[in-house]
């Protein structure tokens, strides 16, 4: 088996556009760049610090394929959540509990769409409750970077035991 409980090292991305990324990455959400890559087909290779030894790094192509809503992104989130087989469909960055509220009025602040609240994650049949209580599992802030792609704040509010797992993974064929 190969070990690989030491965390991420970095999740690659594809940007539109580097300056608008680079400002987004380090303004808003106070990632520093560390390394940055001229790569030789032209395009850029940037990597953001997010904490706890992990990265963030965006590929920049001047002629990348376009965005592509609904199959490589989500399309309208809460709404229209789906994104394509092999697509990455969020990011999610771990937030203390505590900084969650603030961190609605500093999206805000800086005109990133956004939810509007906290999301309670719980095991109901909708799956969010609209206050907290003893079954949520995680609460949430969603919201877009400039290139489309959905990110969240989350925070786990309990640790997870044996129960939590409770279903049985879904085939294709079945």
């Amino acid at each position: 088996m190969i070990e690989t409980r030491k965390g991420i090292n970095h999740i690659a991305l594809v940007c539109r556009d580097m300056k608008e990324t680079v400002d987004f990455y380090t303004g808003v959400l106070g990632m520093p760049l560390i390394k940055t890559v001229e790569l030789p087909d032209g395009g850029q290779h940037f990597f953001f610090d997010c904490g706890g030894g992990s990265s963030v790094a965006f590929f920049w192509w001047k002629d990348a394929p376009a965005m592509a809503p609904g199959i490589a992104s989500v399309k309208d989130f809460p709404y229209d959540a789906k994104t394509a087989v092999g697509s990455m469909n969020h990011l999610a960055f771990h937030m203390d509990e505590a900084d969650l509220e603030a961190s609605l009025d500093k999206l805000e602040a800086a005109g990133v769409p956004h939810t509007h609240a906290v999301v309670n994650h719980d095991d109901s049949q909708m799956g969010v409750a609209k206050d907290m209580h003893e079954g949520v599992f995680v609460r949430s802030v969603y919201f877009t970077d400039p290139n489309g792609i959905m990110m969240e704040f989350a925070a786990f509010t309990k640790d997870f035991t044996p129960e939590d797992v409770r279903h049985e993974p879904a085939r294709m064929d079945a």
